[in-house]
């Protein structure tokens, strides 16, 4: 077993180089990418050993999730598997549960299979913190008996067969508070998830109901609640007000200043007063930081994220960098000198430009030490963020800070996640999705349930 160092000691280069990168997602993998292109020779010569740590064998594109409902991409497209991708990095499923960066160790448990609790224990001389956010809950009555969550590729297969499902259910009821309940579509959270997700699934809805016909577009219900004043916050106002009226333009009923009281027997009940049955609950209320941050002897700040420096290294408890901790990605709270210093956003654009930066950093204090005059601080550029609204409608902006709407934003936002996906081939199989989808119709079966097979009959033709 390696011996122990402490976490002041400097790293000794006599011996291989551990680097631990907790977390597979859009920061954790894109900083592994980088650091296994910087560090090739090294690697192959053994003299650096770069190990990521993550609980899903793949990374999951989640700006591309509301595509994945909608049936425009095939789900398997928008998940990367870690061990194709990081070919020099040794890739471990499994879950970190403790980090004691005093002594330079973490503890990884691979139980949730079946097999018993075999918690493992990892040395490491750098630490590289991207272990994510996870969805934000409230404490809402029927929210976990009715409610969905929209943050994997199961769940946005899942709701897509949901919500085919209702409008089958609605064109063969004759129970017209069941038909009802059937076409109401509740979102809580008007965030990039939110907005994307019921923009995608509306577009999908409103064709399927072609083949319907006792129902019309204008028989659903698409109500979209948000706590503030505004959908997509982190949006100018400018776009986020376009975005409100192209919505509201399609009939989606958007209740601001609003919140979910309780969801209990299926009855949407709002802080406004209203009242109404809904068999469709989707919750995308935000996230919050990886809650194994608090399993850490690292500094949180008031959220629950990794306090850093611009330089995305750790800040200690003296105001200065913690020796060999780096972190990047929505558990980072690594200060925005565009907003007076407040952390940066959790979302993608942030997470891959930290993860590339922190690299180059890591790199530069493996050759020069951890004060070493070419790493570099984080300045964020331009907003380049967008969502889809549907097949040709999206709302963008550009580097340049201007803003984009309808077909050219979706161009646009097709674009820019198509670079920012971190595997060529799964960019051309996107690519062929979007490609299929617009020479042919859209496809609107729902797919089958393989956790619930069906039984086959008996040879003899008698029931099971």
């Amino acid at each position: 077993m390696p011996g122990r160092r402490r976490a002041t000691e400097p790293i000794d280069r006599r011996c291989a180089i551990r680097i631990l990168i907790v977390g597979g997602g859009c920061a954790g993998m894109s900083a592994a990418l980088h650091l296994q292109r910087g560090l090739r020779e090294r690697l192959r010569r053994g003299e650096v050993h770069l190990t990521l740590v993550e609980p899903q064998a793949y990374l999951t594109y989640h700006p591309l999730l509301a595509e994945v409902a909608a049936g425009t991409i095939d789900p398997r497209h928008v998940v990367v598997p870690l061990r194709r991708e990081l070919t020099e990095c040794k890739v471990l499923t499994a879950r970190i549960t403790r980090i004691e960066h005093a002594s330079r160790r973490a503890w990884a448990d691979a139980a949730g299979r079946g097999e018993p609790p075999a918690p493992v224990e990892l040395h490491y001389d750098v630490l590289v913190l991207a272990p994510g956010s996870v969805s934000r809950t409230a404490p809402v009555p029927g929210l976990a008996e009715h409610g969905r969550g929209f943050s994997t590729v199961g769940e946005a297969v899942g709701l897509r067969n949901h919500v085919l499902e209702q409008l089958d259910l609605a064109a063969t009821t004759r129970d017209p508070a069941l038909r009802q309940a059937a076409l109401t579509f509740v979102f809580v959270g008007a965030g990039y998830a939110g907005v994307g997700a019921l923009a995608e699934l509306e577009d999908m809805a409103r064709y399927a109901v072609r083949g319907h016909h006792h129902t019309t577009p204008d028989d659903l219900r698409w109500v979209l609640v948000e706590a503030t004043d505004r959908i997509l916050t982190e949006e100018s106002p400018e776009l986020a007000g376009h975005t409100l009226a192209q919505l509201r333009e399609r009939n989606v009923d958007v209740r601001l200043r609003t919140t979910l009281e309780s969801a209990a027997g299926g009855v949407m009940a709002l802080s406004d007063g209203s009242r109404f049955a809904a068999r469709t609950l989707v919750w995308t209320a935000g996230v919050r930081p990886n809650p194994l941050l608090r399993d850490t002897d690292l500094p949180l700040d008031t959220t629950g994220r990794v306090r850093c420096l611009p330089t995305l290294q750790v800040l200690g408890p003296d105001g200065r960098a913690l020796p060999g901790a780096w972190a990047a990605g929505d558990g980072a709270a690594v200060p925005d000198p565009h907003a007076d210093g407040a952390p940066c956003a959790p979302n993608a654009q942030h997470a891959f430009a930290q993860a590339e930066l922190l690299a180059a950093n890591v790199l530069v204090a493996l050759d020069g030490g951890p004060h070493a005059s070419g790493i570099a601080e984080y300045l964020p550029g331009p907003p380049a963020c967008s969502t889809s609204l549907g097949l040709g409608r999206a709302v963008a902006h550009t580097r340049g800070g201007g803003r984009l709407t309808g077909r050219r934003a979706w161009w646009l936002h097709r674009a820019r996640h198509l670079r920012r996906l971190p595997s060529g081939e799964r960019r051309v199989r996107i690519l062929m999705d979007w490609a299929l989808t617009g020479l042919f119709s859209r496809e609107v079966v729902p797919l089958g349930r393989p956790e619930q097979p069906d039984r086959p009959e008996p040879a003899d033709g008698r029931s099971a």
